[in-house]
C-alpha cells in the first residue's frame, strides 16, 4: 500500500509520475534540511544525568549512605526539574558544564546539606560514561528494529520470487541462472549476520561503570550493581581504569555499522545496474523514484544513491572515532569520551537511515520475469550446466568446458540459442535428455541446482526456513534488550516513590 503524499499537494504531479515521493523516504532525503524540533541537546543532556541521579539516590538511601529524608528531597526536586523539561536550567551560564551547573541548581534549591550529597561516591567520569552507554539505546535501539525489519522485507521478498528466474551475474557478465528470490535471500544472509554483529557490538553497553569514580574508585560502600539493576544493565565494571578510559563500544558499533553498510552499498549498486533503462530487470513505483527538474521523461531510482552515500558514513565516523582515541593515555580523556564519542550517534542513524531506504526499495521493486528470463536465456547462462551433463557422462570436465565453450561460439556466429546449437553437435545432442524440447532453459537449469546451497526449490525451501529461524532468533534478542530497559526504567521509579513516600 502505498504512503505516498496525494496528488493535490503541489508539484506532485510531474506528467509522468502522480504521486511524490514514499512519506518515510521523504522524511529521511528531504526533511533533512529542515529544523529538527527534536534535537534538544542540553534537554537530552539533563535527562541523562538525571536518570542516572536517580538510581544513584536510591542505592544510596538504600544503602543508609544519605538519609532518606535529604535523598527524598533531592527525588522530589529532580522530578520536578524533569517536569518542568529542565526550564530553570535553561539559559543559565554553564562556565565549566552543564553537569556542575545542574547541581549548583540543586544546591541553591535545597542548600549545601542537601544538594551537596547528590555526588557522593561518584564523579563526572564515572556519570560520563555512564549517560553515553544509556544514549547509545535510543539510536541502537531504532538500528536493530530497522535492519530486522530489512530482514523480514529481504526474506518475504526471496519467497515470493523464489521462481522468477534470472542470471546471476559475475564481472558484470551474465553467469549462471539463479532466481530474484535466490538473489535476495542471499542479501538477507549477509543482513542478518550484521544484525547478529551488531547485538554483539552492543554488550558493552549494558556494562555499568558507574562507580568507577574519577578512575580509582571510592572508598564510599557503595554498590555498582544495584545502580545497575535500576538503569538496565546486565553487568558492573570490573576496573575502575577501563571503565572511565574505554568507549570501545564506539568502535565496534561503528565497525558493525560499516559493514552492514558495505553489504547494502552493494545491494544497492545492483539493483542501480537492475533498474536502469538498459537492464531493465526491476522497476520501482512511482513514490519510490525522482523526477527531473528540465527532463520530464524521467524516472529516477535516486534512493539508491542516498542508500550508497548514507550506508558508509558510519565508515567515516569509525576513522575519525578510532583516530581521536589513538591520541589519548589509558584514563579518563576527552578525546575518548567527548571528541571520539560524538561520531557514534549520527553513524548510527544515518545507518538507519540507508537500512529503511533500502528496506522501501526491496519492498516496492517489481521484477520482470519475462525480461529476467529473456537475458538468462541471451546470456547462455545455461552453459556450466550443460558441460557437468557432458561429465556426468563420461566426458573430462577440461574437454567439456572446451567443446561447451565451442558451442556457444557457433550459437553467437548463427545467431541462436544454446540449445538449437548443441543439437547439432553430436557429442552435445547426446546429453540431452529425452526430446531435448526444453533442453537448457535456464529455468530448469536453476531448479536443478539444489546442491551448494543452490537455487533449486528444495535448497531455497531450507534456506529460507534456516534465515526465518535465524531472524527469530535475533529479533528475540533484540525484543529482550529494549524489554530489559524499560522494566528497570518501571523499577527506577518504583523504588524512587518508595523512598519519598517512606520519608
Amino acid at each position: 500500500m502505498s504512503t505516498a503524499v496525494p496528488t493535490t499537494v503541489p508539484g506532485a504531479d510531474t506528467g509522468r509520475l502522480r504521486t511524490t515521493l514514499h512519506e518515510e523516504a521523504h522524511r529521511i532525503v528531504y526533511d533533512q534540511y529542515l529544523p529538527d524540533p527534536g534535537q534538544d541537546g542540553l534537554g537530552q543532556e539533563l535527562h541523562l544525568i538525571s536518570e542516572v541521579d536517580r538510581a544513584h539516590l536510591v542505592m544510596l538511601a538504600e544503602r543508609g549512605i544519605v538519609d532518606t529524608g535529604r535523598a527524598a528531597a533531592l527525588l522530589r526536586t529532580i522530578s520536578a526539574l524533569r517536569a518542568d523539561d529542565f526550564a530553570r536550567l535553561r539559559g543559565m551560564p554553564m562556565p565549566r558544564g552543564v553537569y556542575l551547573a545542574y547541581e549548583g541548581r540543586l544546591v541553591e534549591l535545597l542548600g549545601e546539606r542537601v544538594g551537596g550529597v547528590l555526588h557522593t561516591g561518584r564523579s563526572r567520569n564515572d556519570l560520563n560514561a555512564t549517560t553515553a552507554r544509556l544514549k547509545t539505546r535510543g539510536p541502537y535501539g531504532e538500528l536493530l528494529d530497522a535492519v530486522a525489519a530489512l530482514a523480514r522485507t529481504l526474506l518475504a521478498r526471496a519467497g515470493a520470487y523464489r521462481e522468477v528466474t534470472m542470471p546471476a551475474y559475475t564481472h558484470g557478465q551474465p553467469a549462471v541462472p539463479i532466481t530474484y528470490g535466490h538473489w535476495l535471500a542471499g542479501v538477507a544472509s549477509a543482513v542478518l549476520r550484521a544484525l547478529d554483529g551488531l547485538l554483539d557490538a552492543g554488550r558493552e553497553i549494558d556494562v555499568n561503570p558507574l562507580g568507577a569514580g574519577a578512575v580509582g574508585g571510592t572508598s564510599v560502600a557503595i554498590a555498582p550493581q544495584r545502580t545497575a539493576e535500576l538503569l538496565g544493565f546486565t553487568a558492573t565494571a570490573p576496573n575502575s581504569v577501563d571503565a572511565v578510559a574505554s568507549r570501545d563500544f564506539v568502535l565496534r558499533l561503528l565497525g558493525a555499522c560499516s559493514v552492514l553498510g558495505v553489504t547494502m552499498a552493494r545491494a544497492a549498486r545492483d539493483l542501480s545496474s537492475w533498474t536502469s533503462e538498459e537492464f531493465a530487470l526491476l522497476r520501482m513505483a512511482d513514490d519510490l523514484v525522482g523526477s527531473s527538474s528540465m527532463m520530464p521523461q524521467k524516472r529516477n531510482p535516486f534512493l539508491l544513491e542516498h542508500i550508497q552515500g548514507r550506508s558508509t558514513a558510519s565508515l567515516g565516523a569509525f576513522t575519525a572515532a578510532a583516530s581521536a582515541m589513538g591520541t589519548a593515555g589509558f584514563t579518563n580523556a576527552i578525546a575518548v569520551g567527548g571528541e571520539a564519542a560524538r561520531h557514534l550517534w549520527p553513524g548510527l542513524r544515518s545507518t538507519a537511515d540507508a537500512v529503511t531506504l533500502l528496506r522501501l526499495v526491496v519492498g516496492g521493486a517489481e521484477p520482470d520475469s519475462e525480461r529476467m528470463a529473456q537475458r538468462a536465456v541471451d546470456g547462455f547462462t545455461s552453459a556450466t550446466y550443460l558441460a557437468e551433463r557432458l561429465v556426468i557422462g563420461g566426458m573430462p570436465f577440461r574437454e567439456a568446458h572446451h567443446l561447451v565453450g565451442e558451442t556457444v561460439l557457433a550459437a553467437l556466429e548463427l545467431g541462436v540459442s544454446l540449445t538449437e546449437a548443441g543439437r547439432v553437435r553430436p557429442e552435445v545432442a547426446a546429453a540431452a535428455p529425452g526430446d531435448g524440447s526444453s533442453w537448457l532453459d535456464p529455468a530448469d537449469v536453476a531448479a536443478a541446482c539444489v546442491h551448494g546451497a543452490g537455487p533449486g526449490a528444495a535448497s531455497t525451501e531450507a534456506a529460507l526456513d534456516q534465515l526465518g529461524a535465524e531472524l527469530d532468533r535475533l529479533q528475540s534478542e533484540v525484543t529482550a534488550r529494549q524489554a530489559r530497559w524499560a522494566h528497570a526504567a518501571e523499577q527506577l521509579t518504583a523504588a524512587e516513590q518508595g523512598i519519598v513516600e517512606s520519608s
